[in-house]
């Protein structure tokens, strides 16, 4: 897939470029960050009147207002203004945001725990938050955006069984995070069948913990044998064709963002390679390497590796914009475009989303009114778009005149 980046007009629908905005306060985290690659907090995701509750130059009073939840704000908006203050240098403040966190009723959470353009700090925040209340947890281990360490977090926290099997049912997060796989295994509320349905799915995708028993029961039902010791031929082809030797052997070619392109004959030899690599480990070169590397996995056959690219939090908007533009691109990998609203708040993006047949046509046609006049006038003469989305452009533009 190549790059598009010159569709007119700005992001915003606006000719030119934007005005910069005012800077906002972010929060600042330890050295120890568990999300190096996430951007931090910041009050900008705030409406413009509500970002003094947050500002640590506010007064404290304003602080502990929004701390104690008595600010009017929509549920994703509260989640994420909470998590800030429980940042904050006031430990007054910290304590009273953990403890409206913690305390909020299910019509609040059951919006912002779901709601995909969250930030997964805020997602992990309330996952520390509400350890051992399994109803909101399970709207978090629904929610892509939650990243996988807080996922395996109430994995090896939760007694719930119901819970357990969520988690269990996203193959993505088995293959692409050990730790919530073995979490999934070694809870002892899970039950034995969906330990034993995770184990057969991770066998088969190539993806072996020989230190877990469950796993080596696992690999003798499915291959009759246990798995390969580490010194064996087979063993050693498979380390050779894993996700970390491929990287080690390639170097910032897949791993540099800012690496030129490969050579042909250094691409090819790399995509034989990676044709031969397991899923798992197709999976975890698609999370750790740049966009050569994920370029090469786009074309993988295999619907989760897909969605692994897609998911990569190295993705980059013109890689986004090119699946939102590609008529071959899996219908689960537009899914996940469409529900992130980092993305669909690009104006290319919505532009390239309403072209797309596969796109449900109740999605295009929301963006489609998001469209400027010149496009809609492209799109009501263009037999290349769905005949129903050029039939509504028309009609747009009879009510203009």
């Amino acid at each position: 897939m190549s790059e598009t980046d010159n569709l007119p007009g700005s992001d915003d629908g606006q000719i030119g470029p934007p005005p910069e905005p005012a800077p906002q306060p972010a929060i600042e985290v330890a050295v120890d960050d568990p999300f190096p690659e996430v951007a931090l907090l910041s009050a900008e995701r705030l409406p413009p009147n509500f970002r003094k509750h947050v500002d640590p130059k506010s007064p404290v009073p304003l602080r502990g207002m929004a701390a104690k939840g008595l600010v009017p704000l929509s549920p994703s908006d509260m989640a994420h203004c909470l998590a800030m203050l429980a940042l904050d240098a006031d430990q007054g403040i910290v304590a009273s945001a953990k403890k409206t966190a913690a305390g909020l009723p299910d019509k609040i959470l059951s919006v912002a725990l779901r709601d995909e353009g969250q930030s997964p700090r805020v997602l992990h925040f309330f996952a520390e938050m509400l350890a051992g209340k399994d109803a909101p947890l399970e709207y978090l281990a629904l929610n892509n955006t939650a990243a996988d360490k807080t996922v395996a977090l109430i994995a090896e926290g939760t007694t719930s069984p119901k819970l357990l099997e969520i988690i269990s049912n996203n193959q993505l997060r088995i293959l692409r995070e050990e730790r919530v796989l073995r979490a999934v295994i070694n809870n002892p509320n899970n039950s034995k069948a969906i330990v034993d349905l995770t184990c057969d799915f991770a066998i088969r995708s190539g993806l072996v913990l020989a230190d877990l028993p469950a796993m080596i029961e696992a690999h003798v039902r499915i291959h009759g044998a246990p798995p390969a010791a580490p010194e064996s031929q087979e063993a050693q082809v498979a380390a050779e064709n894993s996700a970390e030797a491929l990287i080690q052997e390639f170097g910032e070619a897949l791993t540099d963002q800012a690496a030129p392109p490969m050579e042909d004959g250094k691409r090819l030899t790399l995509t034989q390679r990676v044709s031969k690599m397991t899923i798992s480990e197709k999976i975890k070169l698609a999370t750790l390497g740049n966009r050569e590397a994920r370029g090469i996995l786009s074309r993988d056959s295999n619907k989760l590796v897909a969605l692994a690219v897609i998911n990569s939090p190295r993705i980059t908007d013109g890689e986004v914009f090119a699946y939102a533009h590609s008529r071959t691109c899996p219908e689960d990998v537009l899914r996940v475009i469409m529900n992130k609203r980092e993305w669909t708040r690009q104006y290319r993006i919505r532009h390239a989303l309403v072209q797309n047949p596969k796109v449900p046509l109740a999605i295009a046609l929301r963006f489609l009114i998001t469209m400027r006049q010149s496009e809609i006038r492209d799109f009501a003469g263009d037999k290349n778009v769905p005949s129903v989305i050029r039939v509504q452009a028309k009609k747009m533009l009879e009510k203009k005149q």
